[in-house]
C-alpha cells in the first residue's frame, strides 16, 4: 500500500531528508518535466508564495526557461490581474498543503483570472490533510506533489480541484518513514486469498446473510459473497421463495438455530431488513461476542442515535447518510469522522461515497480511488457487504478485509463499464 502523508509529516520528512537546496531544485525539475509532456511551449506565469511552495515554482520557471520557454516570475503580492491574464498557463506555487489560514484576498483573485493552473502541492487554498477548500481554491489542470499524495489529493471536493494529480520522485529515500510512521494508506491493489489445495468449502468461510421483507438485496450480498470466494453461503429467510440462482443454499431455521451451527462465523446484517427487524438480530448477534459481524443498511438505520449498539459488529459500511443517522452530523472531516467512530464502536468503519474511508479503531486508515461514478446505483452496497463477508470469513484481518473488498468492488464496477447495474459487478469479481 502507498503511504498517504499529512503535510506535518510531509515537513517532518523534509526536514529528515536534510538537503533543502537539492530538493527544490529537483522538484523544479520534476514540475517543469511535467508541463512539458502535456502541454505545447506557451506564456508561462508562476505566482510565487514566500515559502518552499514559491521556491519550488521559481525552480519550475528556470528549468522552463532553459528550454526556451517564455517564462516570467512574480510573488503573488505583486502580480496583477493583468500579468495573470496574458499568461497561457499559471504555475500556482502561491501555498503549499499545510494551510494555518483561510485562503482569501488578492491570490484567490488572481487564480480566478487564470486561463489553466499547474498547481505545485496542492491548489493554493487546499488543505492537504483533509481536502478541504480554506476560504477559495482554485480548479488545476494539473498538480505536481513530491514523495508521496496527502489524503487531501484523495478526499473530496480536493480530488477534483487536483485535476490530474502526479507524485514525482525527487531523491527523498523512503527510509525516512520509518521514523514517520505514517497511518493512512491509498487503498490497493488488493487479490482474493489464496485457495490450499487441500481445503474445503468450510475451510473456504462460511458466510450467513439474513434477509428481511426485500429478500433482494440480500441476495445480491450472498452473490458478492459467492463470488468473492466464500466456500458456503447461507440466506436466511422467514419464507421460503423462489431463487433462481442455482447452489445458493436458503435457511428458514430461526436465528438462534442457525447460531447453534459453530460453522456459521460470519453475518452480514441489514441488506433489505426493517429497522427493528435488524435490531432483534444483531442484539442475538453480538450478544456473545465470538461472530463477525458486518452490519449494513437496516441494521445501520436501527442504530439510529445510539451507536453504542454497534458494539459487537466486526465491520459497519454506512454511506454519508447512514453514519449521520447513527453518529450525528460530520463536523470534521471525513477522514477525522471515520476514525472517531470506529474508536467509539471498536469496529472498522467504512465510509463510503466516491472516496470510500475505511477506518479501524487504532486509527489506521485506508483511502480508496479507484470507484468510478456510475457505482452509484442502488444494490451496489448490498454487493459490498458480501464481498467483504467473503474475505474476513476466509482469514482476514477486519481492516484489510473491509479495504480489500472496497478496492475490489471498485476494480469490479469499472470493469462492469458505464450503464452497470449492480448484478454486473458479480461476474467481474
Amino acid at each position: 500500500m502507498e503511504e498517504l502523508l499529512t503535510p506535518a509529516e510531509m515537513a517532518l520528512v523534509d526536514k529528515l531528508a536534510n538537503n533543502e537546496t537539492a530538493l527544490i531544485d529537483a522538484a523544479g525539475r520534476a514540475v517543469a518535466r511535467a508541463i512539458k509532456q502535456r502541454f505545447a511551449p506557451c506564456r508561462v506565469l508562476v505566482l510565487a508564495g514566500p515559502g518552499n511552495n514559491g521556491a519550488d515554482g521559481r525552480a519550475a520557471a528556470r528549468h522552463l526557461a532553459q528550454e526556451g520557454w517564455p517564462v516570467r516570475v512574480l510573488a503573488a503580492q505583486d502580480a496583477t490581474l493583468e500579468d495573470v491574464v496574458r499568461a497561457e498557463l499559471v504555475i500556482d506555487a502561491i501555498l503549499g498543503a499545510g494551510l494555518s489560514r483561510d485562503f482569501t484576498g488578492h491570490g484567490p483573485d488572481l487564480l480566478r483570472a487564470a486561463r489553466r493552473i499547474v498547481a505545485i502541492d496542492v491548489p493554493s487554498g487546499l488543505d492537504g490533510a483533509t481536502g478541504a477548500v480554506r476560504g477559495y481554491a482554485p480548479q488545476a489542470a494539473l498538480t505536481v506533489t513530491f514523495f508521496r499524495l496527502k489524503p487531501g489529493h484523495l478526499l473530496f471536493p480536493g480530488r477534483a480541484l487536483c485535476g490530474e494529480s502526479l507524485v514525482r520522485d525527487i531523491g527523498i529515500p523512503a527510509s525516512v518513514l520509518d521514523t514517520i510512521k505514517p497511518s493512512t494508506w491509498r487503498n490497493g491493489p488488493w487479490g482474493l486469498p489464496e485457495k490450499t489445495l487441500v481445503g474445503n468449502k468450510y475451510a473456504a468461510g462460511d458466510v450467513t446473510v439474513l434477509s428481511g421483507h426485500m429478500p433482494g438485496a440480500a441476495r445480491l450480498a450472498c452473490g458478492g459473497a459467492r463470488r468473492a470466494g466464500a466456500g458456503m453461503v447461507t440466506l436466511a429467510v422467514d419464507d421460503m421463495f423462489i431463487c433462481p440462482e442455482a447452489g445458493l443454499i436458503i435457511s428458514t431455521a430461526p436465528l438462534a438455530t442457525l447460531l447453534e451451527d459453530k460453522r456459521r462465523t460470519t453475518f452480514v446484517i441489514g441488506p433489505g431488513m426493517a429497522p427493528d427487524a435488524a435490531a432483534r438480530a444483531l442484539a442475538a448477534l453480538t450478544a456473545d461476542g465470538t461472530r463477525h459481524i458486518i452490519a449494513d443498511a437496516g441494521a445501520l438505520t436501527a442504530c439510529a442515535g445510539a451507536p453504542e449498539k454497534l458494539r459487537g459488529a466486526a465491520i459497519i459500511t454506512p454511506h454519508e447518510g447512514e453514519f449521520t443517522r447513527v453518529f450525528g452530523p460530520i463536523t470534521t472531516d471525513k477522514l477525522t469522522a471515520a476514525r472517531q467512530a470506529a474508536t467509539q464502536i471498536n469496529a472498522v468503519v467504512v465510509l463510503k461515497g466516491p472516496d470510500t474511508v475505511i477506518a479501524a479503531p487504532n486509527g489506521d486508515a485506508f483511502i480508496n480511488n479507484n470507484a468510478p461514478p456510475w457505482l452509484a446505483t442502488g444494490g451496489t452496497g448490498d454487493v459490498l457487504a458480501g464481498i467483504i463477508a467473503a474475505l474476513l470469513a476466509q482469514g482476514m484481518t477486519t481492516l484489510d478485509a473491509a479495504a480489500a473488498g472496497v478496492w475490489l468492488h471498485g476494480e469490479a464496477a469499472l470493469k462492469a463499464g458505464p450503464g452497470m447495474v449492480a448484478e454486473d459487478l458479480l461476474n467481474q469479481v
